[in-house]
Protein backbone atom coordinates (compact mmCIF):
# COMPACT_ATOMS: atom_id res chain seq x y z
CA UNK A 1 0.00 0.00 0.00
CA UNK A 2 1.04 3.73 -0.39
CA UNK A 3 0.14 4.90 3.53
CA UNK A 4 -1.29 3.32 6.55
CA UNK A 5 -1.91 5.84 9.28
CA UNK A 6 -1.87 4.77 12.74
CA UNK A 7 -5.02 6.00 14.62
CA UNK A 8 -8.24 7.27 13.46
CA UNK A 9 -8.91 10.31 15.11
CA UNK A 10 -9.44 13.64 13.22
CA UNK A 11 -5.87 14.13 12.37
CA UNK A 12 -5.66 10.78 10.94
CA UNK A 13 -8.95 10.50 9.44
CA UNK A 14 -8.03 14.27 7.61
CA UNK A 15 -5.23 12.60 5.99
CA UNK A 16 -7.13 9.63 4.87
CA UNK A 17 -9.42 11.71 3.56
CA UNK A 18 -6.36 13.96 2.11
CA UNK A 19 -4.52 11.18 0.22
CA UNK A 20 -7.31 8.99 -1.02
CA UNK A 21 -8.41 11.97 -2.74
CA UNK A 22 -4.86 12.34 -4.53
CA UNK A 23 -5.60 8.86 -5.78
CA UNK A 24 -2.87 7.06 -2.80
CA UNK A 25 -4.11 3.95 -1.26
CA UNK A 26 -4.57 4.42 1.91
CA UNK A 27 -4.95 1.63 5.64
CA UNK A 28 -5.94 3.26 8.65
CA UNK A 29 -5.10 1.27 11.82
CA UNK A 30 -7.62 2.31 14.98
CA UNK A 31 -7.96 0.56 18.16
CA UNK A 32 -11.30 1.42 19.01
CA UNK A 33 -14.32 0.75 16.76
CA UNK A 34 -16.22 3.65 15.95
CA UNK A 35 -18.33 5.43 16.77
CA UNK A 36 -16.50 6.59 20.23
CA UNK A 37 -16.16 9.13 22.78
CA UNK A 38 -12.83 10.74 23.71
CA UNK A 39 -11.57 13.00 26.20
CA UNK A 40 -10.98 16.33 24.49
CA UNK A 41 -12.31 19.99 24.38
CA UNK A 42 -14.10 19.73 21.59
CA UNK A 43 -13.45 22.82 20.25
CA UNK A 44 -12.09 23.76 16.51
CA UNK A 45 -10.92 27.18 15.34
CA UNK A 46 -12.53 28.10 12.37
CA UNK A 47 -9.35 28.00 10.39
CA UNK A 48 -9.81 24.93 9.76
CA UNK A 49 -13.28 25.28 7.77
CA UNK A 50 -11.69 26.02 4.04
CA UNK A 51 -9.59 23.33 4.55
CA UNK A 52 -12.21 20.67 5.39
CA UNK A 53 -14.65 21.86 2.75
CA UNK A 54 -12.18 21.08 0.38
CA UNK A 55 -12.04 17.37 0.91
CA UNK A 56 -16.07 17.45 0.83
CA UNK A 57 -16.64 17.18 4.50
CA UNK A 58 -17.67 20.60 5.78
CA UNK A 59 -18.80 19.75 9.36
CA UNK A 60 -21.79 22.00 8.84
CA UNK A 61 -23.62 19.29 7.92
CA UNK A 62 -23.29 17.96 11.58
CA UNK A 63 -25.14 21.25 13.32
CA UNK A 64 -22.28 22.37 15.56
CA UNK A 65 -22.58 25.57 17.61
CA UNK A 66 -20.79 28.61 16.57
CA UNK A 67 -18.41 29.91 19.11
CA UNK A 68 -18.05 33.98 19.00
CA UNK A 69 -16.64 34.33 22.56
CA UNK A 70 -14.36 33.97 25.12
CA UNK A 71 -14.24 34.18 28.75
CA UNK A 72 -11.74 33.50 31.44
CA UNK A 73 -12.10 33.22 35.36
CA UNK A 74 -9.84 33.42 38.27
CA UNK A 75 -10.45 30.18 40.60
CA UNK A 76 -12.48 33.31 42.99
CA UNK A 77 -14.44 33.31 40.33
CA UNK A 78 -12.98 37.19 38.76
CA UNK A 79 -13.48 37.13 34.93
CA UNK A 80 -12.49 38.93 31.29
CA UNK A 81 -14.43 38.20 28.24
CA UNK A 82 -13.07 38.64 25.00
CA UNK A 83 -14.46 38.39 21.41
CA UNK A 84 -12.50 35.40 19.34
CA UNK A 85 -11.44 37.22 16.44
CA UNK A 86 -11.74 34.47 14.19
CA UNK A 87 -14.10 32.12 15.72
CA UNK A 88 -14.75 28.56 16.03
CA UNK A 89 -17.16 25.94 16.24
CA UNK A 90 -17.97 23.10 18.51
CA UNK A 91 -18.19 19.56 17.85
CA UNK A 92 -18.29 16.30 19.87
CA UNK A 93 -15.56 14.00 19.06
CA UNK A 94 -17.98 10.66 19.13
CA UNK A 95 -19.97 12.40 15.93
CA UNK A 96 -16.71 14.60 13.90
CA UNK A 97 -14.85 11.27 13.75
CA UNK A 98 -17.72 8.92 12.80
CA UNK A 99 -18.69 11.59 10.47
CA UNK A 100 -14.93 11.88 9.13
CA UNK A 101 -14.77 7.87 9.30
CA UNK A 102 -17.78 6.73 6.98
CA UNK A 103 -16.82 9.46 4.59
CA UNK A 104 -13.43 7.98 4.36
CA UNK A 105 -15.08 4.87 3.95
CA UNK A 106 -16.85 5.77 1.20
CA UNK A 107 -14.19 6.88 -0.97
CA UNK A 108 -11.90 3.69 -0.47
CA UNK A 109 -9.65 4.31 2.46
CA UNK A 110 -9.51 0.70 3.81
CA UNK A 111 -9.71 0.47 8.48
CA UNK A 112 -9.13 -1.90 10.41
CA UNK A 113 -10.61 -1.45 13.37
CA UNK A 114 -10.15 -2.73 17.04
CA UNK A 115 -6.23 -3.37 16.07
CA UNK A 116 -2.96 -2.63 17.58
CA UNK A 117 -0.24 -1.72 16.03
CA UNK A 118 2.92 -3.45 17.93
CA UNK A 119 5.75 -2.41 15.89
CA UNK A 120 6.75 -0.22 13.07
CA UNK A 121 10.23 -1.60 11.24
CA UNK A 122 11.40 0.76 8.59
CA UNK A 123 13.88 -1.87 6.00
CA UNK A 124 14.56 -1.80 2.51
CA UNK A 125 12.54 1.99 1.69
CA UNK A 126 9.41 0.21 3.06
CA UNK A 127 7.92 0.27 6.25
CA UNK A 128 6.76 -3.00 8.19
CA UNK A 129 3.82 -2.64 10.48
CA UNK A 130 2.89 -5.74 13.18
CA UNK A 131 -0.21 -5.75 14.36
CA UNK A 132 -1.39 -7.47 18.25
CA UNK A 133 -2.92 -10.35 16.55
CA UNK A 134 -0.22 -10.97 14.18
CA UNK A 135 -0.26 -9.53 10.89
CA UNK A 136 1.87 -8.21 9.39
CA UNK A 137 1.54 -4.87 6.73
CA UNK A 138 3.70 -3.02 4.63
CA UNK A 139 3.46 0.49 3.46
CA UNK A 140 5.51 2.87 1.35
CA UNK A 141 4.92 5.46 4.18
CA UNK A 142 3.51 5.66 7.69
CA UNK A 143 1.93 8.85 9.33
CA UNK A 144 1.69 8.38 13.20
CA UNK A 145 -2.06 9.87 14.27
CA UNK A 146 -2.52 8.09 17.57
CA UNK A 147 -3.00 10.59 19.70
CA UNK A 148 -1.30 11.55 23.62
CA UNK A 149 0.25 8.20 24.69
CA UNK A 150 0.60 4.58 22.85
CA UNK A 151 2.54 1.91 23.44
CA UNK A 152 4.01 2.37 20.14
CA UNK A 153 5.87 4.97 21.81
CA UNK A 154 7.89 2.86 23.90
CA UNK A 155 9.31 0.94 21.14
CA UNK A 156 10.38 3.97 19.34
CA UNK A 157 11.88 5.27 22.73
CA UNK A 158 10.76 8.41 22.43
CA UNK A 159 11.82 10.27 25.68
CA UNK A 160 8.73 11.20 27.03
CA UNK A 161 7.21 8.16 27.36
CA UNK A 162 9.36 7.29 30.18
CA UNK A 163 8.82 10.61 32.11
CA UNK A 164 6.05 10.35 34.17
CA UNK A 165 3.39 13.23 33.85
CA UNK A 166 1.59 14.35 36.64
CA UNK A 167 -1.37 15.47 34.49
CA UNK A 168 -4.64 13.91 33.72
CA UNK A 169 -8.33 14.89 31.99
CA UNK A 170 -11.42 14.66 32.38
CA UNK A 171 -14.92 15.09 30.54
CA UNK A 172 -18.40 14.79 30.44
CA UNK A 173 -21.37 15.61 27.90
CA UNK A 174 -23.75 18.00 30.02
CA UNK A 175 -26.58 20.02 29.08
CA UNK A 176 -26.89 23.30 31.28
CA UNK A 177 -28.64 26.64 30.47
CA UNK A 178 -25.15 28.54 29.06
CA UNK A 179 -24.60 30.84 26.09
CA UNK A 180 -24.08 28.51 22.69
CA UNK A 181 -21.69 31.00 21.61
CA UNK A 182 -19.36 30.99 24.53
CA UNK A 183 -16.32 29.13 25.39
CA UNK A 184 -15.02 29.51 28.95
CA UNK A 185 -12.14 28.35 31.02
CA UNK A 186 -12.63 28.43 34.42
CA UNK A 187 -9.33 27.88 37.12
CA UNK A 188 -9.50 25.94 40.27
CA UNK A 189 -6.52 24.97 42.26
CA UNK A 190 -4.10 22.93 40.59
CA UNK A 191 -6.04 22.73 37.18
CA UNK A 192 -8.72 24.50 35.16
CA UNK A 193 -11.88 23.33 33.27
CA UNK A 194 -13.64 24.59 30.17
CA UNK A 195 -17.30 24.33 29.40
CA UNK A 196 -18.46 25.18 25.56
CA UNK A 197 -21.43 23.74 23.54
CA UNK A 198 -21.29 20.71 20.39
CA UNK A 199 -23.82 19.56 18.45
CA UNK A 200 -27.62 19.62 19.47
CA UNK A 201 -28.43 21.15 22.76
CA UNK A 202 -25.29 19.90 24.73
CA UNK A 203 -22.13 21.05 26.25
CA UNK A 204 -19.02 19.57 26.42
CA UNK A 205 -17.08 19.87 30.09
CA UNK A 206 -13.18 18.90 29.97
CA UNK A 207 -10.86 19.63 33.01
CA UNK A 208 -7.48 19.14 33.53
CA UNK A 209 -5.88 18.71 37.12
CA UNK A 210 -3.16 16.23 38.44
CA UNK A 211 -3.10 12.74 39.79
CA UNK A 212 -1.79 14.30 42.96
CA UNK A 213 -5.04 16.69 43.55
CA UNK A 214 -7.24 12.99 42.73
CA UNK A 215 -5.15 11.36 45.12
CA UNK A 216 -5.37 13.81 47.93
CA UNK A 217 -9.56 13.69 48.25
CA UNK A 218 -9.70 9.85 46.72
CA UNK A 219 -12.65 10.03 43.97
CA UNK A 220 -13.40 12.52 41.39
CA UNK A 221 -16.67 13.54 42.32
CA UNK A 222 -15.00 14.57 45.50
CA UNK A 223 -12.39 16.05 44.13
CA UNK A 224 -14.65 18.28 41.86
CA UNK A 225 -17.14 19.08 44.91
CA UNK A 226 -14.14 20.47 47.84
CA UNK A 227 -11.66 21.73 44.62
CA UNK A 228 -13.28 22.86 41.57
CA UNK A 229 -16.64 24.05 43.31
CA UNK A 230 -14.69 26.42 45.14
CA UNK A 231 -14.34 28.57 41.97
CA UNK A 232 -18.39 29.97 41.54
CA UNK A 233 -18.45 29.53 38.31
CA UNK A 234 -18.03 26.20 38.13
CA UNK A 235 -19.48 25.33 41.01
CA UNK A 236 -22.64 26.34 39.44
CA UNK A 237 -22.03 24.40 36.60
CA UNK A 238 -21.75 20.85 38.67
CA UNK A 239 -24.63 21.94 40.91
CA UNK A 240 -27.15 22.62 38.08
CA UNK A 241 -25.75 20.30 34.83
CA UNK A 242 -27.65 17.59 33.64
CA UNK A 243 -25.09 15.19 33.17
CA UNK A 244 -25.53 13.02 30.39
CA UNK A 245 -23.75 10.21 30.98
CA UNK A 246 -22.60 8.09 34.53
CA UNK A 247 -19.41 8.00 34.16
CA UNK A 248 -16.69 10.76 32.83
CA UNK A 249 -13.99 10.05 30.21
CA UNK A 250 -10.95 9.96 32.00
CA UNK A 251 -7.24 9.88 30.57
CA UNK A 252 -3.84 9.55 32.79
CA UNK A 253 -0.36 10.38 31.53
CA UNK A 254 -0.72 13.66 29.61
CA UNK A 255 2.43 14.89 28.62
CA UNK A 256 3.29 18.79 27.36
CA UNK A 257 7.12 17.55 26.75
CA UNK A 258 8.52 18.74 23.32
CA UNK A 259 8.46 15.57 20.79
CA UNK A 260 9.90 14.81 17.28
CA UNK A 261 7.55 15.08 14.71
CA UNK A 262 9.53 12.46 12.55
CA UNK A 263 10.28 9.50 14.51
CA UNK A 264 12.00 6.29 12.73
CA UNK A 265 10.91 7.60 9.33
CA UNK A 266 7.26 8.05 11.06
CA UNK A 267 5.10 11.65 10.22
CA UNK A 268 3.92 11.56 13.26
CA UNK A 269 0.41 14.43 13.43
CA UNK A 270 -1.81 15.27 15.91
CA UNK A 271 -1.29 14.90 19.68
CA UNK A 272 1.52 12.45 18.75
CA UNK A 273 3.62 14.93 17.16
CA UNK A 274 2.87 17.27 20.29
CA UNK A 275 -0.06 18.21 22.89
CA UNK A 276 -0.69 22.02 23.06
CA UNK A 277 -2.25 22.67 26.37
CA UNK A 278 -5.88 22.48 26.93
CA UNK A 279 -5.25 25.84 28.25
CA UNK A 280 -5.07 27.37 24.34
CA UNK A 281 -7.23 24.91 23.15
CA UNK A 282 -7.29 24.27 19.48
CA UNK A 283 -5.82 20.84 19.84
CA UNK A 284 -7.96 19.48 17.28
CA UNK A 285 -7.20 22.54 14.41
CA UNK A 286 -3.48 21.62 15.30
CA UNK A 287 -4.27 17.80 13.95
CA UNK A 288 -6.55 18.48 11.17
CA UNK A 289 -3.59 21.28 9.93
CA UNK A 290 -0.74 19.10 10.52
CA UNK A 291 -2.42 16.35 8.60
CA UNK A 292 -2.81 18.94 5.70
CA UNK A 293 0.69 19.47 6.05
CA UNK A 294 1.41 15.98 5.81
CA UNK A 295 -0.34 14.79 3.15
CA UNK A 296 0.95 17.73 1.01
CA UNK A 297 4.43 16.00 1.48
CA UNK A 298 3.41 12.80 1.10
CA UNK A 299 1.80 13.16 -2.24
CA UNK A 300 4.94 14.96 -4.33
CA UNK A 301 6.70 12.21 -2.41
CA UNK A 302 4.72 9.17 -3.57
CA UNK A 303 4.64 10.85 -7.11
CA UNK A 304 8.17 10.71 -7.01
CA UNK A 305 8.96 14.50 -6.76
CA UNK A 306 10.80 14.51 -3.94
CA UNK A 307 13.25 11.75 -1.89
CA UNK A 308 12.73 10.29 1.58
CA UNK A 309 14.71 12.84 2.77
CA UNK A 310 13.33 15.55 1.34
CA UNK A 311 10.16 14.26 2.98
CA UNK A 312 10.92 14.42 6.17
CA UNK A 313 13.24 17.24 6.21
CA UNK A 314 10.35 19.82 4.58
CA UNK A 315 7.44 18.23 6.72
CA UNK A 316 9.67 19.19 9.88
CA UNK A 317 10.56 22.63 8.56
CA UNK A 318 7.11 23.24 8.07
CA UNK A 319 5.18 21.81 11.13
CA UNK A 320 7.95 23.57 13.35
CA UNK A 321 6.63 26.97 11.04
CA UNK A 322 3.17 26.35 11.53
CA UNK A 323 2.55 24.48 14.91
CA UNK A 324 5.91 24.29 16.66
CA UNK A 325 5.96 27.89 18.26
CA UNK A 326 1.70 27.27 19.11
CA UNK A 327 3.04 24.53 21.25
CA UNK A 328 5.79 26.70 23.12
CA UNK A 329 3.40 29.65 23.77
CA UNK A 330 0.92 26.80 25.00
CA UNK A 331 3.74 25.57 27.57
CA UNK A 332 4.20 29.33 28.49
CA UNK A 333 1.05 30.45 29.16
CA UNK A 334 0.52 27.13 30.57
CA UNK A 335 2.63 27.93 33.66
CA UNK A 336 0.41 31.38 34.54
CA UNK A 337 -2.46 29.01 35.52
CA UNK A 338 -3.57 26.03 37.52
CA UNK A 339 -1.79 27.98 40.75
CA UNK A 340 -4.23 29.96 42.79
CA UNK A 341 -2.47 32.95 43.38
CA UNK A 342 -0.92 33.35 40.01
CA UNK A 343 -4.12 32.91 38.31
CA UNK A 344 -5.63 34.99 40.38
CA UNK A 345 -2.93 37.79 39.75
CA UNK A 346 -2.80 36.85 35.92
CA UNK A 347 -6.67 37.37 35.51
CA UNK A 348 -6.87 40.31 37.14
CA UNK A 349 -4.09 41.97 35.49
CA UNK A 350 -5.55 40.87 32.46
CA UNK A 351 -8.77 41.60 32.63
CA UNK A 352 -7.53 45.40 32.27
CA UNK A 353 -5.80 44.85 28.98
CA UNK A 354 -7.64 42.43 26.80
CA UNK A 355 -5.62 43.50 23.83
CA UNK A 356 -2.75 40.94 25.55
CA UNK A 357 -5.31 38.20 26.06
CA UNK A 358 -6.52 38.72 22.20
CA UNK A 359 -3.13 38.69 21.31
CA UNK A 360 -1.89 35.43 23.32
CA UNK A 361 -4.83 33.89 21.83
CA UNK A 362 -3.53 34.51 18.29
CA UNK A 363 -0.55 33.07 19.25
CA UNK A 364 -2.36 29.97 19.73
CA UNK A 365 -4.36 29.29 16.96
CA UNK A 366 -3.09 29.74 13.23
CA UNK A 367 -4.15 31.32 9.80
CA UNK A 368 -6.84 30.11 7.41
CA UNK A 369 -5.68 27.55 5.50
Amino acid sequence: MDVLIIGGGVGGLTAALDLIGRGHHVTVVERKRYPFHKVCGEYVSNEVLPYLRRLGVDPAALGPASITQFLLSSPAGRTLTVPLDLGGFGVSRYTLDYFLYQQAQVRGVEFHQGATVTDVAFVDDQHRITLADGRVLQARVVLGAYGKRANLDRQLQRPFFTQRSPYLGVKYHLRLDFPRNLIALHNFADGYAGISAIEEDKYCFCYLTTRQNLKKHGTIPAMEEQVLARNPRLGSILREAEFLYPQPEVINEISFAPKNCVENHILMCGDAAGLITPLCGNGMAMAIHGAQIASAHVHDFLAGRTTRATLEAHYQRDWQTHLGGRLRVGRAVQGLFGRSFLSEAAVGGLRYWPGAVRGLMRRTHGEIF
